[in-house]
């Protein structure tokens, strides 16, 4: 659509011959629309093309609001006080709780699992070992993808896209519910423990977010528990700030990190913040690592069957001391600029897997399946076949650790080579992603891994990440990514020889790092969260270092993977900074493009509002009134703006049949009667099923006790760039736009912005124009 927009623009000759448009004032009109700004809410949501809409995150300041606020007692605040701090440890409670049992899960149906294979291998039956090992991958990725195709489809992919959008405004149908969670907790153990090259800490992060959605709500929708006290929580903001608590919570449990949790709600999911919220979700992570901890000391005397030293911890590298001089800074500088030029290379390409993803998925869902599982026995086979191409290497007598070994883990898998050799590819390659991720991340082993494997590892990894993101399957880019860091790490570690001073471990966990600030640009929290898990604050300058030269070098070629993410479901992600070009458009042309605004009066007919109801699809009507006594410079029979009123309150008057027989404004008590407050917090817009006879047409109905008295204006001069700022840091659903100058006859609003009005994409098919500033950079 753009490309034809501009095609139009190429041959348009009344543009050709203007001035630069970005010399004009924001006093005359800049360009004219060639068409209506389009707002068509549309989303992919899991594999489902939905009807998207905003949150209402603004306050709805109603006569009934304002009653309710003004009669709250002191102990009502503490019980809404306390009843937030009570579920915020809940979410963290349930949240450790759920990531001990994946992880439990995991390590031991992953340790049977590579037991079975290590006895055939010993015997020499290298065919039964590898039908062994494809069969239970099969067995259990069908598992993982019929549940996620099936039952719920949103419960694929990380989900983390879906809750930034969730915490920017959008409403994502059953993204939080029960059966998303349940199978997310089931297909993540499956997936994760079929050997995919998938983590579950995106899944973690998804999972704590349903937790914190549940428990606000009260249940599901269906059985929910009809609490007096959790009829606070019936609104959007508070379930946004337990959503952010969960998101934090889940970080924390993938990898064990309270604070980079609570960093990465803030840096890369939460859109609204504040210090209150801040507490609240830093105590919901310090219970995670309560109960985290307390399994990790009753698996450690070995009453958690095959669990092994991860489990809980995705690496754990706390116990190895690093040492560096300044003369290594080069060598971390490059390891920087590499981590952003792979990073970004990946998300380039992983963009053009997922269309193709898409094509296939159309198809239906047993193609879903069928791509699932193909996508599982080509892993199964490389990781089987592989360690074949890798030539045994001697065991070093002077080490501690058993050498060679078939078991679940360990740092010297013995595969097909004779006594007292290993396989260096087979000891990264058949082992659960944790555990060769710590392999990587060894220390004083220089030798352990020759260049070759590494290599193999390496490239096998890349395309592996590429092609298992994306299928029908709860999955994680954490892990992937980390695992191809780490493999580029220590290979340049190997390759700098004598030159440096640092160990291959440390360039391991630097790789790892600078190719997740390549690809996913994030830099303070992953700066947190290796910190914490590394426990060594000698590594913060040249973490540091690496993070900000990486996520630079990635910035300059591509957004981030979950923008890209974002971009690809059509989700409406309002970005923190606008285009430049915004700063030459007025909301008032944005307005001029959009149909007439629908608007109501204070009191009005039934028969009005039934016919706006059925022939828009807006969500709210501004409420105007005749202004009773003149005021100040505006003239004598003027119309004021009364408020705005959702269309979810108008249904809800319909349906409780709220009429009256004359016009006329209705008593405070008539409204409080009818309308209890938290109940007009509930989404009711479904007008289908409401039946108003021929003689209730003819009555009326007072808005005025409904309306949002306090609704937030711009003025019609204001830029685009302007209001998107205001629109998101509010985080608004209506933003009217009124009139500069105010008269008789004139309507006191102009228009109204939504979401959709204020992206970028629509903004430039309404404004085809303004594509040839839009490289520019703005004065």
């Amino acid at each position: 659509m753009v490309e034809e927009d501009l095609n139009q623009v190429v041959g348009n000759s009344n543009y050709n011959g203007e001035a630069d448009p970005e010399s004009n004032t924001l006093n005359q009109p800049l360009v004219k629309a060639n068409r209506t700004l389009s707002s068509t809410p549309l989303a992919l949501v899991g594999t489902k093309v939905s009807h998207i809409e905003s949150l209402d995150y603004e306050i709805n300041e109603n006569d009934l609001f304002k009653h309710d606020w003004r009669k709250r007692s002191k102990a009502q605040v503490l019980q809404y006080v306390f009843l937030k701090w009570t579920l915020a440890c809940l979410v963290g409670l349930f949240t450790g709780l759920i990531a001990t049992l994946i992880n439990l899960a995991v390590e031991n149906i992953a340790g049977y699992k590579l037991l079975a294979v290590g006895h055939f291998l010993s015997q020499e039956r290298y065919a039964t070992g590898l039908m062994v090992l494809a069969g239970a991958n099969l067995g259990l990725t069908l598992v993982a993808s019929v549940l996620c195709v099936f039952f719920a489809p949103t419960a694929a992919g990380p989900g983390i896209p879906e809750i930034k959008a969730y915490l920017n405004g959008v409403d994502l149908p059953n993204m939080f519910g029960a059966t998303t969670m349940i199978v997310k907790i089931i297909g993540s153990i499956g997936a994760v423990a079929a050997g995919l090259d998938l983590g579950k800490e995106g899944p973690l992060v998804h999972i704590g977010s349903c937790i914190a959605s549940l428990l606000g709500q009260g249940g599901t929708d269906n059985h929910r528990i009809k609490w007096r006290w959790l009829r606070y929580f019936n609104n959007d903001r508070d379930r946004r700030d337990l959503i952010t608590c969960g998101s934090a919570a889940g970080v924390c449990a993938a990898f064990r990190s309270p604070v980079g949790g609570v960093l990465f709600a803030l840096e890369e999911v939460a859109t609204w913040w504040r210090s209150a919220l801040l507490w609240r979700t830093f105590f919901s992570t310090a219970v995670v690592v309560v109960i985290l901890r307390e399994f990790i000391e009753i698996c450690n005397s070995g009453k958690c069957g095959l669990f092994g030293r991860g489990g809980l911890i995705m690496f754990d590298v706390s116990h190895v001391t690093y040492t560096y001089h300044v003369t290594d800074i080069v060598p971390v500088m490059l390891i920087g600029v590499i981590g952003g030029i792979l990073g970004s290379l990946y998300n380039h390409v992983l963009h053009k897997v997922l269309r193709l993803y898409n094509l296939i998925n159309e198809k239906g869902k047993i193609h879903k399946v069928l791509l699932s599982l193909t996508v599982s026995l080509f892993t199964s086979v490389c990781l089987y076949g592989l360690p074949f191409l890798a030539k045994c290497k001697p065991c070093d007598p002077s080490i501690d650790e058993i050498c060679p070994t078939n078991g679940r883990s360990g740092n010297f898998k013995q595969f097909h080579c004779p006594k007292g050799y290993y396989n260096d590819l087979a000891t990264l390659l058949l082992t659960t992603n944790d555990d060769a991720v710590r392999n990587l991340f060894s220390s004083n082993t220089p030798n352990e891994f020759s260049m070759g494997s590494l290599w193999i590892f390496f490239v096998l990894y890349c395309i592996l990440g590429l092609f298992t993101f994306g299928i029908a399957t709860p999955s994680g880019l954490f892990l992937p990514i980390i695992l191809m860091g780490a493999a580029y790490g220590r290979m340049l570690g190997a390759a700098m020889g004598s030159y440096t001073s640092i160990d291959q471990g440390l360039y391991a966990v630097l790789g790892a790092a600078a190719l997740m600030a390549g690809s996913m640009r994030m830099t303070v929290s992953l700066c947190v969260i290796f910190l914490e898990l590394t426990n060594n604050l000698l590594l913060l300058p040249i973490t540091m270092i690496v993070l900000l030269i990486a996520k630079t070098v990635g910035d300059s070629f591509n957004p981030s993977i979950y923008d890209i993410i974002l971009d690809l479901k059509g989700l409406p992600f309002l970005d923190a900074n606008p285009e430049p070009w915004m700063r030459n458009l007025s909301v008032g042309e944005l307005g001029d493009a959009k149909p007439p605004v629908v608007t109501l009066q204070g009191v009005e007919k039934v028969s009005k509002i039934v016919d706006v109801l059925r022939n828009t699809t807006h969500n709210a009507f501004p409420v105007l009134d005749e202004a009773e006594l003149p005021q100040v410079g505006l003239a004598t029979g003027a119309t004021e703006l009364h408020g705005l009123i959702l269309r979810a309150h108008l249904v809800k008057v319909l349906k409780k049949r709220w009429f009256l027989t004359e016009k006329r404004r209705t008593e405070e008590w008539e409204v409080r009667e009818k309308f209890p407050w938290d109940e007009l917090a509930e989404r009711e817009d479904n007008f289908d099923d409401v039946a108003i006879t021929s003689s209730e047409m003819e009555m009326f109905v007072d808005l005025h006790p409904l309306t949002n008295t306090t609704p937030y204006t711009v003025m019609e001069n204001m830029s685009v760039a302007k209001a998107l700022v205001l629109f998101r840091q509010v985080g608004l659903r209506h933003l009217l736009i009124v009139p500069k100058i105010q008269s008789s006859g004139l309507c006191p609003v102009v228009g109204i912005l939504t979401r959709q009005d204020l992206r970028a994409h629509n903004i430039l098919q309404a404004f085809p124009q303004m594509e040839k500033s839009k490289g520019r950079k703005a004065n």
